[in-house]
């Protein structure tokens, strides 16, 4: 995939010869850097495979209510937006290197420490607060961040390989994790998540470069060689500073209120509550778990094409047109769930998978439209919306299992919210240049 992408020697920096009289051809070093984000997103995206799996287990063992282990969840979630505005602005002041390095190091440090938990504050801190930084370090703002810096062309293509990487890692590990959690306890799957993390630091620090002109490179499809910016001071001062100039626009809350719902129904309903919504209806938990690494293949394709299309079409027409599809499922998917997988729940995992994460190119070629060279942090905000409303449903959903015994209401709820954020992703106005 990014290795069939390849460079003339009209677009790089010197040419080389394969032989008398011969110009070669050669992969953009941009193309490089985009592998080493993928795979470095997909180590950070363990992690994400793994709280789903753990509400039960950490319930049996603890007695701690599934309320207060989806507080973590929620703590996690939360953090992993808020955070990631302040990291692309650190990027910008350290680097990218240093900033994912680190970052990684805090997602290796807090999955490593839960073996020793005995209190749910403990929980709170390395799954919700260690964790919920690290992860929000490297969130799609660090993707943001790559795109912006090395590419001035596929922009959208690229966005939707990076954004694709996080169900890569969900697809790599989930089947895996799962197997550990019901054969070997939970503890194993943590320090699994924790080498993980600190597998992939040397690959960031020995192969990842801050940008093009670091290696006397233009971006990929730039006329033009662009020089390196100075570092950026006040990292903090700055994302705020973006922010309050971002509230003052109509089309942020528009991008803030969509892309939340868009975390409420993935990675805070789905992807916490799944797994053990399936089990509550009798299927084994390894079963619901292969099911959600199925979402995490078709997550992929949908991503990737979803930034193909962003490339050449309309973005908030593909928007409204997926979070529509995606209420309409979740209203079906009540009725779906049985002891055994069946057709039809194949299908709403399959059609579930290509809508997944899909609207992250479209949302972020919006912030690029809309707000310019400052679209990285002013996504990272966005981003940090879209992970507290999943924060927020994955509290609700525990509190609403342990109110009502299913989590019925949550699903129609949140098929309701598409639809609200179909029609406001129609009527954000268009930039004319």
């Amino acid at each position: 995939m990014l290795y069939g992408v390849t460079q003339t020697t009209a677009t790089v920096t010197t040419a080389e010869q394969t032989g008398p009289g011969r110009p070669s051809t050669r992969v953009h070093r941009a193309w490089f850097v985009a592998a080493v984000a993928f795979v470095t997103i997909i180590g950070a995206a363990a992690f994400r495979s793994l709280p789903s799996l753990l509400i039960d287990p950490l319930h049996q063992e603890f007695h701690w209510s599934r309320g207060t282990i989806s507080a973590a969840v929620s703590i996690n979630l939360a953090l992993y937006g808020l955070t990631a505005p302040f990291a692309a602005a650190l990027m910008d002041r350290f680097g990218i290197r240093k900033v994912v390095a680190v970052a990684l190091a805090a997602i290796a440090l807090g999955s490593g420490v839960t073996v020793w938990m005995t209190a749910a504050w403990q929980l709170l801190l390395c799954w919700g607060l260690l964790v919920g930084v690290g992860s929000g370090s490297m969130a799609l703002a660090f993707a943001a961040t790559v795109t912006n810096r090395w590419f001035t062309e596929r922009r959208g293509l690229v966005t939707g390989i990076l954004t694709a990487a996080s169900a890569s890692g969900q697809l790599i590990f989930l089947p895996l994790l799962s197997w550990m959690v019901e054969h070997h306890d939970w503890r194993p799957a943590a320090v699994t998540v924790s080498l993980a993390a600190v597998a992939v630091i040397p690959f960031v620090w020995l192969l990842l470069r801050d940008h093009p002109a670091d290696v006397g490179l233009k971006p990929y499809g730039a006329r033009e060689f662009v020089p390196k910016p100075e570092p950026v001071t006040g990292a903090a001062r700055r994302a705020v500073t973006v922010l309050l100039s971002a509230v003052r626009t109509g089309p942020f809350w528009l991008l803030a209120g969509t892309f939340a719902i868009c975390g409420a129904t993935t990675n805070g309903l789905v992807q916490t509550h799944f797994v053990p919504a399936a089990h509550d209806h009798g299927m084994p938990v390894t079963a619901a778990a292969s099911l959600l690494a199925v979402v995490g293949v078709f997550d992929v394709v949908g991503t990737i094409a979803s930034g193909w299309f962003t490339d050449r079409c309309e973005p908030r027409r593909l928007l409204a047109m997926y979070y529509a599809l995606r209420g309409i499922s979740l209203l079906f998917l009540p009725m779906l769930l049985a002891p055994a997988v069946h057709p039809p729940m194949i299908f709403f995992i399959v059609f579930y998978g290509l809508d997944w994460v899909a609207t992250v190119p479209p949302t972020l070629a919006l912030c690029r439209e809309q707000y310019g060279e400052d679209s990285a942090i002013v996504f990272g905000w966005v981003l940090a919306s879209h992970q507290v409303g999943a924060a927020l449903i994955a509290f609700l959903g525990g509190v609403a299992r342990d109110a009502f015994g299913s989590y019925d209401v949550v699903w129609y709820a949140s098929g309701a919210l598409c639809a609200a954020a179909a029609l406001m992703a129609l009527v954000i106005r268009r930039v004319r240049g």
